[in-house]
Order: structure tokens, then C-alpha cells, then sequence
């Protein structure tokens, strides 16, 4: 093998391995259409966690976001057996409706 073909095939080689790590970045990193959600933060957080824990009846907060499309903020609750459910509040914290995941149905 000629030294110009194997440095032709080292940067092949060395092209494509940058491309599947360019791939693997924007999976890891989640480039999807959830990566501009905003996460409730302070006392918004408390208030809108409580609201929703209170509507589900207990459970653990799991995910938060502002400017939801169903509400002003959304509250995602997964219960002690394991469901989740997806809490929908104004910008008063007042429940606007939930949703079970997967379901489709409101509760």
C-alpha cells in the first residue's frame, strides 16, 4: 500500500469516526423536541408540585415545565405503583386537567 492511499484511508477512517461521535453527542445530549423545555425553578416549583401532588393524591415529582401547551405549567407525578401523570396548571396553580401517560384520557 502506497503512503498518499494509506493516508487517504487514515482520514476516511478518522471522518467517520468523528461523524458516528457527532451522532452519538446529539442523542446523549437529547437534541429532540423536549431539549427547550424549561423546568419549573423556585416557589413556583413548590406550589405547582404541591397542586398537582394534591390532585393525584400523592406521588413524586418527576418532571416540570413552563409554558406547557396544555397550561401555564405542567407537573408530571408518578405514582407509588408506578403510572405517571401529567398535571396541567394555570398561572394561578390551579388544576386545568391531568392526563395519564399513554392513556390519551383526561382525569
Amino acid at each position: 500500500m502506497t503512503v498518499k492511499r494509506k493516508a487517504a484511508l487514515i482520514a476516511a477512517t478518522a471522518a467517520a469516526g468523528l461523524a458516528a461521535a457527532g451522532v452519538a453527542v446529539a442523542g446523549a445530549t437529547g437534541a429532540d423536541d423536549d431539549a427547550t423545555d424549561t423546568p419549573i425553578r423556585g416557589s413556583a416549583l413548590e406550589r405547582a408540585g404541591a397542586a398537582a401532588l394534591a390532585h393525584t393524591g400523592g406521588g413524586r415529582v418527576t418532571e416540570t415545565e413552563v409554558g406547557d401547551e396544555e397550561g401555564y405549567y405542567e407537573v408530571e407525578v408518578t405514582r407509588d405503583g408506578g403510572g405517571q401523570v401529567d398535571v396541567h396548571l394555570n398561572r394561578d396553580f390551579e388544576v386545568l386537567g391531568a392526563e395519564a401517560e399513554g392513556s390519551g384520557d383526561d382525569d
